[in-house]
C-alpha cells in the first residue's frame, strides 16, 4: 500500500505541475509508453506535404538537435505517423575515437527524412555493437543488425527517394524503422548484455546520482 500511496502522490504532484502536453512533444517519450508499441499509420499521399506533417518534421529536428542523438521517430514524439529522420554530423564523427569509426564503418550523414519508408536488406550479413536509445535511457546492450540496407519512401518535399546505407548508419536507419513497427532494441538485444550506461558513476556517487531526461 505504501507504494501504491507515494504513486498517487507522484502523480498529484505532477498533475500539478501545468496542463498535460499534446505531441508532437519537445521531449523524447520512455519505455512503457503505449505508443512505442502500436504499429504507425502511413502517412496520406495527400497530407505529405502538408502543415501538419511539416510540423512533425520540424519538431523531429528540434528534438534530434536537443538531444543530440543520431536518429528520431514520430512515435518518440508523441505521434503514430511513419516518418523518421536521421543524422551523423562531422562535430560527432569527431568526438568518436578513430579506432570505433574504422570498425563500426561510421561516416557523415546529412539530416534526412523518410516519410512512409520500406527497408529493404541488401547485405545480410549480420554485425553485433552496443546499441542505446533515447526511449530507454541510460541502458545499453548488444545488437545484431545487417551490414546494409536500402530504404525508400519520401522526403519532405514529397519526392521520392531511395538511400543505401552501410555500416554504422544502416544500423541506424534500422533502429528507426523498428520504432514505426512499435519494436525497441530490447526485443532483441543480447539479454546478458543489457547494463546502465552510467552503472560506474553510480558506485563513485555512492548511489547519489541523478538521471536526466532530457539534456542539461
Amino acid at each position: 500500500m505504501g507504494v501504491l500511496r507515494n504513486g498517487l502522490n507522484w502523480y498529484a504532484k505532477i498533475s500539478r505541475c501545468g496542463a498535460k502536453p499534446i505531441p508532437p512533444y519537445e521531449h523524447v517519450v520512455q519505455i512503457g509508453d503505449p505508443i512505442l508499441r502500436r504499429v504507425c499509420e502511413p502517412v496520406p499521399q495527400n497530407e505529405i506535404k502538408n502543415e501538419k506533417t511539416i510540423k512533425i518534421i520540424n519538431k523531429l529536428h528540434y528534438v534530434v538537435d536537443k538531444y543530440n542523438s543520431l536518429g528520431m521517430s514520430a512515435p518518440q514524439i508523441g505521434i503514430n505517423s511513419r516518418i523518421f529522420v536521421m543524422k551523423y554530423t562531422a562535430k560527432q564523427v569527431a568526438c568518436v575515437p578513430p579506432e570505433i569509426i574504422r570498425q563500426r564503418d561510421i561516416k557523415i550523414v546529412p539530416f534526412t527524412v523518410f516519410i512512409n519508408p520500406t527497408l529493404k536488406v541488401v547485405d545480410y550479413k549480420k554485425v553485433i555493437y552496443p546499441e542505446a536509445c533515447e526511449s530507454v535511457k541510460s541502458f545499453v546492450a548488444d545488437v545484431a543488425r545487417y551490414n546494409e540496407v536500402e530504404i525508400k519512401g519520401y522526403n519532405a518535399e514529397g519526392e521520392a527517394v531511395s538511400e543505401r546505407f552501410k555500416g554504422w548508419s544502416a544500423r541506424i536507419a534500422q533502429h528507426e524503422m523498428d520504432h514505426l513497427d512499435g519494436k525497441l532494441y530490447t526485443d532483441i538485444m543480447d539479454r546478458k548484455s543489457l547494463s546502465c550506461s552510467c552503472w560506474e558513476e553510480v558506485n563513485l556517487s555512492r548511489g547519489k546520482i541523478n538521471i536526466p531526461f532530457t539534456p542539461e
